[in-house]
This record gives structure tokens, C-alpha cells and sequence, in this order.
């Protein structure tokens, strides 16, 4: 997740993981302002990741701590996204 609207204001980045094996649901894993934000979307660049610019979906999870769960309201929200990114990584294994 991104957010960056005006000149103002200093880019945010949060980064959400979620293992079926080991989460009950959506983790923190990382969030930032500024240099950091810029960091965590250049290692989402260089893996590859997905990354969805929401900014009210970044206002909800902002004030989450690394390594806390997403609370149950935004369930639905962060399913579709990923249900989202799922559908691309089939789209894209289709030409590789």
C-alpha cells in the first residue's frame, strides 16, 4: 500500500503478508514514512510484489503496529485485495 497525494505530504507505505499455513489473518510486516516508504516500495518493485495505492485502505491500516493482525472490519477489504493480486499472478503465469 502507497500513499502520496500532494508535494506536502511525505509517502506512507505499509506491507501486509499473509501465510495460510501460519496467519489467522493479514499481518503488518512493514510500514514507513518518507525514506522508508521509498524503501519498502523499491524491494516491492524488486520482488515483484504488487502494490495497490489506497489511501483510505492506508489511513485504516496506519495505525496497526509491525507484526499485528488486521482487525476483522477490514477483512473484506484486504480479501479482495488480495483476491486482486491473486488474479493477476494467474494472468501473468499464463505468459511466462
Amino acid at each position: 500500500m502507497s500513499k502520496s497525494n500532494d508535494i506536502n505530504k511525505r509517502k506512507e507505505a505499509i506491507a501486509l503478508r499473509y501465510d495460510i499455513s501460519s496467519d489467522n489473518s493479514p499481518v503488518v510486516v512493514a510500514k514507513g514514512k518518507g525514506i522508508i516508504a521509498e524503501s519498502i516500495l523499491s524491494i516491492a518493485e524488486e520482488k515483484n510484489i504488487p502494490i495497490q495505492r489506497d489511501e483510505s485502505l492506508m489511513e485504516m491500516l496506519g495505525n496497526l503496529q509491525i507484526n499485528e493482525s488486521i482487525p476483522e472490519e477490514l477483512f473484506n477489504v484486504v480479501a479482495e485485495l488480495f483476491a486482486y493480486i491473486y488474479k493477476i499472478d494467474k494472468e501473468a503465469e499464463k505468459y511466462i
